[in-house]
């Protein structure tokens, strides 16, 4: 698997950005300061960890990593299907915009997301130039959130959808996420007849595939070039946070990406 390990942090990378003027970093749980059950790179700022801890993992992978911890933009998630294109770094004495997508052409802007189950979707147009994350949890999938990402990547930035190229990152797998009828018949209403590929019915408890819909969801909205990193969170609580195999009491873990900079 293709994992790096960099001055004590362990992160993961997708093949499919190999090649392009695109960073991207998918960090694990290792290498940080908080203390269980956040143990230890935790960049959940509301999960009830220690904020000092918390900053400390923030400026930490910054520094390693070689970006300017003035440089991020992230947001406040919140399950839905807005996409912020972004010309600055966000200013850190201001208010979180609310989104679950952020896209961005600018080389001094480095995109930051937070995650314990949900998928991160990483998005790169190498002809245009921008790149993008996505936070799709089972709202957003049923939403079509990654299509919309498509959408604005188009709208912000003419970006041809059969150019762009996309990660689906480490996040629960279908067989330990059961799920009530509500998310079904939600997905449904959305996705129509297609909807049984991705689910798995047992025993009157359905099993959802975010994996499955999102990949579906991208294709659809003309994106054929897809890596899916096949990685459950909850299955190897080693290097994820797992939001629904700890009880709901962990951290969370980040994906930064940025484009290089011309020297």
């Amino acid at each position: 698997m293709p994992f790096i390990e960099k001055d004590g942090l362990r992160f993961y990378q997708f093949r499919i950005f190999e090649g392009f003027p695109i960073f991207h970093a998918v960090l694990t749980r290792q290498g940080g300061y908080s203390l269980s059950p956040f143990d230890s790179l935790n960049f959940g700022g509301t999960v009830g960890d220690d904020p000092k801890a918390v900053l400390k993992n923030h400026q930490k992978i910054y520094q390693i990593l070689n970006f300017d911890f003035s440089s991020r933009f992230d947001v406040w998630q919140v399950h839905g299907t807005d996409i912020v294109c972004a010309d600055s770094p966000r200013d850190l004495n201001t208010d979180h915009q609310k989104a679950d997508g952020i896209l961005t052409n600018k080389p001094n802007i480095t995109l930051f997301m937070r995650f314990a189950d949900c998928v991160p979707i990483l998005l790169a147009d190498p002809v245009k130039m921008v790149i993008g994350i996505v936070h799709a949890g089972w709202q957003g999938t049923s939403m079509m959130v990654s299509q919309k990402a498509i959408e604005q990547l188009s709208k912000c930035y003419g970006s041809d959808p059969g150019d762009i190229l996309a990660g689906i990152g480490p996040s629960i797998c279908q067989s330990c996420y059961p799920v009530g009828k509500e998310v079904y018949e939600a997905f449904a209403a959305n996705f129509g007849e297609v909807v049984d590929g991705f689910f798995q019915k047992e025993n009157n408890q359905f099993y959802l595939d975010l994996w499955e819909a999102n990949r579906f969801t991208l294709e659809m909205a003309g994106v054929s070039k897809i890596e899916v990193s096949g990685l459950c969170t909850a299955c190897h609580l080693d290097d994820w946070f797992s939001h629904r195999k700890e009880d709901r009491r962990t951290g969370r873990f980040g994906v930064l990406m940025s484009l290089e900079k011309n020297e």
